[in-house]
Order: C-alpha cells, then structure tokens, then sequence
C-alpha cells in the first residue's frame, strides 16, 4: 500500500517506471485479473432501499468478472463492434456498472444523465451515434422508460433497447405487487427492438468472450458528456488506458487496498462515480457497497447514513460537500463507525467550517480532491497519511504532472512561481485524447515548448505552494458547479438569449449553503423591449434543457459590465452575488447593527469578501465574530471579518 506523506513520497513512488507496474491494457483485464487474484472476495454489494438496508445482494469477483463477460456477449450479439457504441440512462444499480464494463469490453460505453431532458439525451445520442440503449423499464412513478421512447424516436441509429427491471430487486409480496402495477404502466411503441436486460444477458457465456479482440491501451473506451447542451454536444473521449491508470493511482494515492470498503451514492453517469469510486477500487481489490439507485438522496439513506457504515463496517466513503453539510445535522448517536478512517470529497469546493465540523464530531478526516472529465477522472488528492490542508486540493497524482501555467489567449507564456496564480495544466496517461467533434478542440491543449506532450488546459485558476499542495483561486473557464453537478453557463444563456426581448444574457453562480452554487442570470433587455423578470424566468424554465441549470433568479441591469475588448466581465458579476448573499447572511446574525460587504479579486486566495460588522450596543462582540463566522462558513469563498 502507498502511503503518502508528502511530495517526497510521490517522487520515491516513480521512481520505478510506470511501464514496470504492469497494468491491465484494458478495463475489462482489471476485472480478470480480480477475478484472478481474489475470486471470492466481495465486489460489489448492493442495497435497493435506506430505509432497508440490511437486505442486499453481493457480487464476488469471479461473479463480477463473470456478469462483465456476459454483458460484452450479449452485447457483441446485438451487433456492437469496437466504434459502437452502448448509452445508458440509468439509476445507480449493479446494471449500470456491467453495462458500462462490459460495453467497454466489446465497443464504447456512453454514460448519461437521467435528469437532461429528451430534446438534449437525444442530440448527445445522435453525436455519439448510439447503436443500443440501456434504460429502466416501465416502473411505478419513475418516468424514465416514458423519456427513453421519446428520444428513441429521434434518434434513427438505436436499433436495440434493453430494459433494466427495478422489479428484479425486490423480492416476496413487494415485487408482486409491483409487477401487477407495472401491467398498468403505459407502454409506449418504439422503433426499436425491446429486450429485458437481465433475461436477455442470462442466455451468454460468463466463463469466457465468444469473440476475439485484442483491446488496445488507446483503444476509446467511452464518451463522457461534458459541457453545455446546445449547439454540438461535447463528447470527452476517454481511452482504456486513460481510465485504467487514473482509476488504479487515485485509489492508490488515497490510500485503498484490499482492506478497503467504500461506500459509494454518487451518480454512475458521473466519471467520480463511474470511474474512481467504481473501477479504481476494484483495480486495488477493495468492495463497494452502492446505496440505493438514488444513491445519497435514496430515502432513509442519509438518516441511517452511520448504521450503515456500522453495518457494513465501512472504512471509507466518497462525498460531496451538500452530503457533508447533510451529515453535520445527523448526530452519530449510537453507532459504531469506529471502521470508518476517511471520506473522499470532490466535484466542488468544501467549505472550511464544514470540514472542521465534520472532523470535530466525528474523528473522521476529509480527503479534499480535484479532477474534471477531460483528465478522466481524479487528478490530486490530500494525502490520508499526511497533513490534510483544508481548503487544498492536495498533491498531484504520481505518474501524472500538473503545473500552474501562465497562459495568455490560448498561449502558453512560462510556468508559475510558487504561490503564484495561473491556470492548472496537466498532462500524463489519464488526459484524454481530445473531444469526439474537433470543433471542440481548440485551445484546450497548450504547449510549453519543452520537447514534451502537450498540456491540457483545465481553465481553473489556481497555485502551487512550497510543499507541493494545490489550491484552486477561481475558474477561467466559468462553470457552475450545483451539488458537485458542472453546469455550462451556454446551456443557460443560449436558450434565454432566444426570448425577442433579450438582448445579452450572463449565468453565473450565487453562492448557496447547501448546494455550494446555484445559477443565477443577468439581462440586458433590446432597446426599445420590455420584459419582466419573472417572465423571463418562466421562459427560461421552458427552454433550458437541463433541471439543475434552470436559474433561480433573473437580474435585469441596464448595462452588463464588458471587459476592454468587449467581453462580458463575468468576475464582476459573481463578485456581485458573493456580496449579496454575504450582505443577507451576515444582516440575519443576532447583535448585528450594520453590515457592509465588499469582494475583490486576490492574487493567492481568489475571490475574497472583506466584512464590516458593526455591533448593536452592549454586543459581546468575541461571541458575535464567532456566530458572524459560523455563518460565513458555510461558504467557500474566503473572507475577511473586522467588527466594531
């Protein structure tokens, strides 16, 4: 086991190539050789409800590999070859990993997003030219068979459907009844073949592939989704060995073995989810227990989150910051997490009073990381045995070099100093090739000039400081991030510049206690046009095809502030919102009189906030800074507090 103290200890770790680790050429060599090692150790156990969660099913790896093996039969059956490609739309369920494995193994894997709307599902399908589809059957209140038909309907390359039956977790009278009630769902006609997932993959072989192909490293594996979802869908390609190094060293870096038992709720469409908290465990022989096909929002699981770490003997689980905060009002209580050593949290920025918190309540340290689609999956992570930096996004992943670059329009100028803020660059085995439409290519490599590959260009901004830590400053590239979710300002903006009164439109995000982020829109109406804020907001309800990018709130302005050249200055407007909400959150805090609020761009931390509290009369004012920050806390945008 790698245990990670500081860079020192990446730098000894390299030291023997990476060509003599020996690793699987493809994802489905990473399930054979577990199946190899360890046959019947657990894999995977699955639990359907949190309010039951004792009830659950459980994989071995020889069972594990077994379903892979089937799944890639029965796929290859159905007519997939090495450029085809398999989407799913499906809830967190053992299907949803062998279908992304196993279409891996034969051809490419397209995971999706249940809650897009069809419109968008469908044009992210026609890029990739789907072949099968993979999606829930009819099913009492789950619309998601009503939504695939739909969308089947518009993209003419599905000729094959495979329904996933949710009735096939349930079991004695429950499962009865819910099959009378799914005789009553409408079954909408498709123009497609309709088959039953579990039916139709019990007729293949399990021992062995009954077709020969000899899967190559920079063979594509699958197509992320990523971006906006207007105009030409982004479609990340990512390569076996992109997924098999960055799977293996994040689980490595964070410190997993065979001792390991993750909890794992987030979505499978998501590469987190799919790839670190799914494949990378397996490569080190961990198990995994999946909560719930909601996963964290399933019901009773958050409730009964510490019995079921309890019951599970869970040594770890992987997080996001809403789940953090949702755990900080669940008192530990009884149970016996005393197995429970670390969380893993990414996807978004961890408010550092959050962290604490969490630590102080339950012994339990939190491993703050980053990673984004176009680099697979994790890029960095703190080190579980050495010092956790709150608010650091922690060391680089061994193998892989990440840098702070000075870039200007696209060009790379020269590397940051220490401590010095400019775009986080990455290059190794787990960048991606490229986006499937060259369209999407440009600027998103840059080189340095040094004889090397070229660097991907993330678009954060952050700085590296004397020890090797990591730390994010912002976002040059302007995504929304809602719960861990990114959401593309475009897929907001574009649809709401189609109202005739609209004549500039800018999505940025407010800072939000529970959800870290919520997106929020400026207008600039047409001369001589009028429109409310409310009717634009009901428009862009109507229009935007993405639920968790629909905004919340609709500012029209008089003027949206430009950059020299004439581009609108979205730090301006964001700086704006951090104001607000700092400005309403401060004002609710009892013994204050005054509050004034002010945001500027820092060189080392980013956005800052600098706070004015003025005190009522009497006011202890040491008690009232530490309520003043118990508020702001929930935040993760710096600040500055003086009060008098």
């Amino acid at each position: 086991m790698l245990e990670i103290r500081t860079i020192a200890d990446i730098v000894a770790f390299e030291s023997t190539p990476l060509v003599e680790r020996n690793l699987p050429d493809s994802t489905y060599e990473v399930f054979a050789r577990g199946a190899q090692k360890r046959p019947d150790k657990t894999a995977l156990t699955f639990f359907l409800q949190g309010t039951k969660y004792e009830k659950s099913v459980s994989y071995s790896y020889r069972d594990w590999f077994g379903r892979m093996t089937q799944a890639a039969n029965m796929f290859h059956d159905l007519g997939v070859g090495p450029n085809d490609v398999v989407s799913y739309i499906l809830p967190n369920l053992p299907e949803t990993f062998i279908t992304l494995y196993g279409a891996e193994a034969v051809g490419i894997s397209n995971p999706l997003n249940p809650l897009l709307e069809p419109d968008t599902l469908a044009e992210i399908m026609k890029a990739a030219e789907t072949k099968v589809l993979v999606t829930v059957g009819p099913f009492p209140n789950i619309d998601l068979w009503q939504k695939s038909a739909e969308i089947v309907a518009k993209v003419p390359s599905i000729h094959t459907i495979l329904q996933v039956d949710l009735a096939d977790h349930l079991s004695g009278l429950t499962k009865l009844v819910v099959k009378l009630m799914q005789r009553r769902e409408a079954n909408p006609p498709v123009k497609a073949r309709v088959l039953n997932f579990n039916k139709t993959l019990k007729g293949y072989s399990a021992e062995k592939l009954t077709f020969n192909r000899a899967i190559k490293p920079d063979d594509v594996a699958s197509y992320f989704h990523t971006g906006g979802t207007t105009g030409i869908p982004k479609l990340a390609i990512h390569t076996h060995r992109n997924e098999v190094f960055d799977s293996w060293m994040a689980a490595t870096a964070a410190g997993a073995d065979e001792t390991e038992i993750t909890l794992c709720g987030l979505p499978l469409f998501h590469n987190f989810g799919a790839i670190a908290a799914g494949l990378g465990l397996w490569s080190v022989g961990s198990t995994v227990v999946l909560a719930s096909p909601q996963g964290y929002r399933g019901e009773g699981v958050v409730p009964n989150f510490w019995k079921i770490v309890e019951h599970y003997r869970c040594t770890s689980f992987n997080t996001v910051p809403t789940l953090i905060k949702s755990l900080l009002d669940l008192p530990v209580g009884d149970a016996d997490i005393s197995s429970l050593a670390s969380a893993i949290c990414g996807a978004a920025p961890l408010p550092v009073e959050w962290f604490k918190q969490f630590r102080e309540r339950t012994g339990v340290g939190i491993l703050e990381g980053y990673g984004l689609t176009e680099a697979t999956s994790v890029n960095s992570v703190n080190p579980r045995y050495g010092e956790q930096r709150v608010g650091s996004i922690g060391f680089r992943l061994p193998y892989q070099e990440m840098r702070i670059a000075i870039i200007e329009d696209g060009q790379f100028e020269r590397f940051a100093e220490t401590d010095e803020v400019g775009v986080v660059i990455l290059r190794g085995p787990n960048v991606f090739p490229g986006y499937k439409e060259a369209v999407h290519n440009v600027n998103v490599f840059v080189d340095s000039g040094d004889g090397g590959a070229k660097w991907l260009n993330t678009g954060d901004m952050g700085r590296q400081d004397a020890d090797g830590y990591f730390w994010l400053t912002g976002r040059k590239k302007e995504l929304i991030i809602r719960g861990g979710h990114n959401i593309d300002p475009k897929l907001i903006e574009e649809p709401i510049h189609e109202h005739p009164a609209v004549a500039v439109a800018a999505a940025v995000g407010r800072p939000d206690a529970r959800v870290g982020e919520l997106p929020v829109v400026y207008v600039e109406l047409k001369p001589g046009q009028t429109a409310t804020e409310e009717e634009i907001l009901e428009f862009a309800c109507e229009h935007v095809g993405e639920r968790a990018a629909v905004p919340k709130r609709i500012y029209i302005v008089n003027e949206i502030p430009l950059t020299a050249v004439g581009k609108i200055f979205k730090p301006a407007l964001s700086r704006a919102q951090v104001v607000d909400v700092y400005q309403e959150e401060v004002a609710q805090v009892d013994g204050v009189e005054k509050v004034v609020v002010s945001a500027e761009a820092d060189k080392v931390r980013g956005t800052i906030a600098y706070v004015n509290v003025t005190a009522q009369p009497g006011t202890d004012k040491v008690a009232l800074e530490q309520d003043v920050r118990t508020a702001l806390g929930q935040y993760s945008v710096a600040y500055e507090l003086s009060i008098g």
